[in-house]
């Protein structure tokens, strides 16, 4: 089953929406990984398994602060 993960992310410039795609993709059965500084929003598509909170960590990892979410399906 797909889950669907949508992140209110404090990003300033692509630099900041490529480090947390690349920090997000390097979770195992991530499918994909959609970012937009405008909005400030990181919309993730995940296999079964992959938990809200593992993406949360890896975007904050990321040196992202994470302002938000919510499980859009899943």
């Amino acid at each position: 089953m797909t889950q669907f993960y949508e992140y209110d992310v404090q990003m300033s410039c692509g630099g900041c929406a490529s480090a947390v795609r690349t920090a997000v993709n390097s979770l195992p059965d991530v499918q994909s990984v959609e970012t937009s500084v405008e909005k400030q929003k990181v919309n993730v598509t995940v296999a079964d398994g992959v938990t809200f909170d593992q993406v949360k960590l890896a975007i904050e990892n990321a040196g992202k602060h994470v302002k938000g979410g919510k499980i859009i399906a899943g």
